[in-house]
């Protein structure tokens, strides 16, 4: 018998959280139940669960596995000591070696999954249990595993787009201390016992303060961004910067969209499993990436306990694109519900690899022009002196 942390709501939408033994968590749903309770998440709590997190890549490459192998006929332990001895790094091994240990003492694959800790993301959990009440691992596994290719397809174009405008940053950032720090003092000398303008005074301050308190400059800035990180992992700072990342210019277009991709990518996948639309909301509101909207996640299964449709619920979110509702709703009045939600999902994605696009390319040349703009203003105060000192001696 295992202690399960567990969320369930009730038959009016109110959310509770608490802690039970079970065998399994069929049973621990069966309990909950009886009291009026329905099952969202469990999570059972043993010290010994893995830390592990397997990144999205390994995930697919493990569902794309398990689904090959199934189909072909092979037993669920069989191919997962397959996938064991195939992967060469030790600490996914270790996770599948775990697994295995787990459903030879008779607990399911998604059982064995959630005991894992963070290892397996809680989607492809729930999508494997609703695969195993249907008699279909291998085609939720497939599923899933295109799933998560394309998740992966998403953040790698999303990390290549962010490369150049980072490499400039980093070239802006070198820029300004070598011109600071070496460039301007080597003009110290020369205009010593000089009557300087404006604007060279201010670089030449600029200059010395960077050259001679350097050591506490970088130890303000470091302190700073750590206490800026700390400050902002607190809920409230949190959810209040989440939420004013939704209206940032340029950016809070492109967020919305990456967003509303990832919450409709995940509700697609669990609604066609069959998994209960209140279950499916609350693991589709967890891997939006946003505090803030995740936060209206309540409303939204009041709304829907109260009868309310899904469109109407979810219309009631500040943060998703509003194209999500309208799409919802023309497949909740056609009946294609389904396929309207996977469509979209597939939309969002191009849509946000597009905005990236875009927006890198606003970027780029306002980063280039920042940067010429500093070294116009270092040769300008260079300058200016000389051409007086010039104009002194005709």
């Amino acid at each position: 018998m295992s202690l399960y942390k567990y969320t369930a709501v009730t038959l009016d939408g109110s959310r509770r959280n608490g802690m039970l033994e079970a065998n399994s968590e069929s049973q621990l749903s069966q309990i909950l139940s009886q009291n009026g309770l329905f099952l969202t998440s469990s999570k059972v709590s043993e010290q010994g669960a893995s830390k592990v997190r397997l990144k999205i890549l390994e995930v697919a490459d493990f569902c794309r596995q398990l689904a090959a192998m199934l189909s072909s006929g092979i037993t669920l332990i069989r191919a997962m000591q397959i996938i064991e001895a195939r992967d060469a790094k030790p600490y996914v091994k270790k996770v599948y070696g775990e697994v295995i240990e787990e459903l030879r003492r008779g607990s399911t694959l998604s059982e064995s999954m959630q005991k894992q800790g963070k290892a397996f993301p809680e989607l492809l959990i729930n999508m494997i249990r609703a695969g195993e009440n249907s008699g279909g691992i291998d085609t939720t596994a497939e599923k899933m595993a295109i799933t998560y290719d394309k998740q992966h397809r998403l953040n790698s174009k999303l990390r290549s787009a962010s490369v150049y405008p980072i490499i400039l940053v980093v070239l802006i950032i070198a820029v300004i201390i070598i011109l600071f720090t070496f460039v301007m003092p080597q003009f110290s000398g020369l205009f010593q016992d000089m009557e300087l303008p404006v604007p060279t005074q201010i670089m030449m301050a600029i200059s010395t303060f960077l050259t001679t308190y350097w050591l506490f400059v970088i130890i303000g800035l470091v302190a700073c961004v750590a206490a800026i990180i700390i400050i902002f992992r607190q809920p409230k700072p949190k959810l209040f910067w989440h939420k004013r990342k939704l209206k940032l210019p340029m950016f809070g277009k492109l967020l919305r969209i990456i967003y509303t991709a990832r919450f409709a990518r995940t509700l697609a996948s669990l609604y066609v499993a069959g998994i209960p639309m209140i279950q499916a909301l609350t693991i589709g509101r967890n891997t939006v990436g946003n505090a803030y909207i995740e936060a209206q996640f309540e409303n939204v299964i009041n709304e829907l306990g109260n009868g309310r449709t899904l469109s109407q619920s979810l219309g009631t979110v500040d943060g998703f694109d509003t194209k999500l509702y309208s799409t919802i709703s023309i497949g909740e009045e056609s009946g294609r519900l389904e396929q309207m939600l996977d469509s979209v999902s597939d939309q969002y994605d191009y849509e946000a690899e597009m905005a990236t696009q875009r927006l890198v390319s606003m970027l780029e040349p306002i980063m280039i022009i920042i940067m010429a703009v500093v070294v116009c203003a270092v040769i300008v105060s260079v300058l200016l002196p000389i051409f007086q000192m010039y104009q002194n001696i005709s």
